[in-house]
Order: C-alpha cells, then sequence, then structure tokens
C-alpha cells in the first residue's frame, strides 16, 4: 500500500512522538526533531510505502539520541496489560475464535489513547472484512504457516492461536531483529518469559515496522516464499506485504486504525480486517 495524503501528517506526528520518547534532553530532541522532518519532507511521496520513512525516521532519531529502543517504556505497559488481560482467559478452541481473540491484541496502538484501547479490548471483535473461512479451510491442508507478530504486547494474544494451530501444523513465529517502534523483538519475548512457549522463533533480521523486503535477511525471505500459508499481524505487515502480487497464501489480520488503510481495503476506521492477499 503506497502513502495517501493523510500520512503526511501521521509521519510528523511519528517524528515529535519518536524524539520525545527517547530523550529528555531538550536539546538532542530539538536535533532528532529537525532531521526527522527533513526526512518527512525530503521523502514523502505517493510512489513510496511510509514504514521506509518511518524507519529512516526511527533510525536517525536513535542515532542522535543514543537510545536504541525510544519506545521501551510503552513496551513494557503493553506487555503489561496484556499479560492482566489476558490471564485467566481461555478463548473457545476454535479457529475462527481464537483468531477475534488475537486480532483484539492488535487494537493497542501507541498512536491511540490508553482509555480507547482498554474501552476497544472489552468489546467483541466482528470483522467487517471476513475471509477467515477461506484461510481455514486452506489451513487443513498445510504444513508450515509463518506467523508475522506485530505489537510487543500481543504476543499474550497469539498464544492460544498458535497453540491450537501447533497440533497439526509447524508455526513460526517472526520477530523483528532489533527494535523498531513498538513492534516485538527477539528480546521482548524473552523479556516475557514466553520464548520457550514457542516451538520455532526467527526474525525478520531488520528494525522495520511490518517488514521491509529489501533490507530483511535471506533467512525471513526464503520462509516467506516457502510456507504453506502466512498469518501477517497488524497495518504494517499489510501495507509491506500487499504490495506484492497476491497468491491466496497470506491472512491479512488487523485493526484498521488509520483512514488510509481503512480505505484502501473498503472498512470503516477502527474496523477489524481478516483478508486473504
Amino acid at each position: 500500500m503506497k502513502a495517501a495524503s493523510a500520512c503526511y501528517q501521521c509521519l510528523r506526528r511519528l517524528v515529535y512522538q519518536a524524539a520525545e520518547l527517547a530523550t529528555s534532553d531538550a536539546q538532542l530532541r530539538a536535533r532528532a526533531i529537525e532531521e526527522g522532518l527533513k526526512i518527512v519532507e525530503r521523502d514523502f511521496s505517493y510512489d513510496v510505502i511510509t514504514i521506509t520513512i518511518a524507519t529512516k525516521i526511527h533510525n536517525t532519531v536513535k542515532e542522535i539520541t543514543a537510545n536504541p529502543d525510544p519506545y521501551r517504556g510503552m513496551k513494557d505497559e503493553e506487555i503489561r496489560v496484556s499479560r492482566e488481560f489476558c490471564r485467566g482467559i481461555s478463548p473457545d478452541q476454535d479457529f475462527r475464535s481464537l483468531l477475534q481473540f488475537s486480532v483484539l491484541g492488535n487494537s493497542m496502538d501507541f498512536f491511540r489513547d490508553a482509555e480507547a484501547i482498554k474501552e476497544d479490548l472489552g468489546k467483541p471483535v466482528k470483522f467487517a472484512l471476513d475471509n477467515i473461512e477461506r484461510f481455514e479451510q486452506k489451513l487443513g491442508n498445510a504444513a508450515e504457516v509463518l506467523y508475522l507478530a506485530d505489537n510487543a504486547g500481543e504476543v499474550f494474544f497469539d498464544l492460544p492461536l498458535i497453540r491450537w494451530m501447533e497440533r497439526s501444523v509447524e508455526v513460526t513465529y517472526v520477530v523483528n531483529e532489533a527494535p523498531a517502534a513498538d513492534d516485538i523483538t527477539l528480546g521482548d519475548l524473552r523479556r516475557c518469559g514466553l520464548e520457550g512457549e514457542l516451538e520455532r522463533v526467527i526474525t525478520t533480521g531488520t528494525a522495520t515496522p511490518g517488514v521491509i523486503l529489501s533490507q530483511a535477511s535471506e533467512q525471513f525471505k526464503r520462509e516467506l516464499k516457502s510456507a504453506d500459508l502466512v498469518l501477517a499481524k497488524g497495518m504494517g505487515y499489510y501495507e509491506a506485504l500487499s504490495e506484492l502480487p497476491g497468491d491466496g497464501r497470506i491472512l491479512f489480520c488487523f485493526m484498521a486504525k488509520c483512514k488510509p488503510v481503512a480505505d484502501s481495503v473498503g472498512v470503516p476506521l477502527h474496523s477489524y480486517v481478516a483478508m486473504m492477499w
């Protein structure tokens, strides 16, 4: 998905947010904001995927502030809230119910108000775009599923679905190599104490929201190509992988948290999406 006009202001907000989270030093913060805004002005185009610009912003802010993980505090809070919410909850043991529970975790987002997030966590999940049956039918004939993870706290929502699928297929859980916004990394998985709960984990080899395939590891690109099915959580993966020709293997699963993404798939803002590609 290429950038839309509304993405310009969103990227500018990202500059301020990342810089404010990265440092309390006023001079460093001002410099990071200045350089980040230059990136938006120079690189914004309707021919690019916004995560490529967001990645440049994050990298610049990290370098200037000498903070390799500006969203650390936010991720820790996401992990705490998710752990508490999921403790003692046992979703129905069928694919649809478990996917609904999994995507519920995607309502957490660093651009949204904390109270709005808590409200969404208490609501039932209904998909405005629903290709779940198509994916589940393919799952019956699959041997390998690549599960692309999104935000740090979502792993607690993902685990029940992964354990259910692992009864019949090999599931590879994919996380970021290094920090990018609040996306989950291998380090975050260890912080959660859940690394041993997953049979197989790899990284994208990148520090980008979603994934920029030109920067991804050869292992990730190989496994993306060879997997029978791909379950891709979050808007970042949708923005990146929807640029590839659809071959009916990918299920994009996310809450449409911004209007350009919602418009691109034809659903109302803040709707849940389960879209085959």
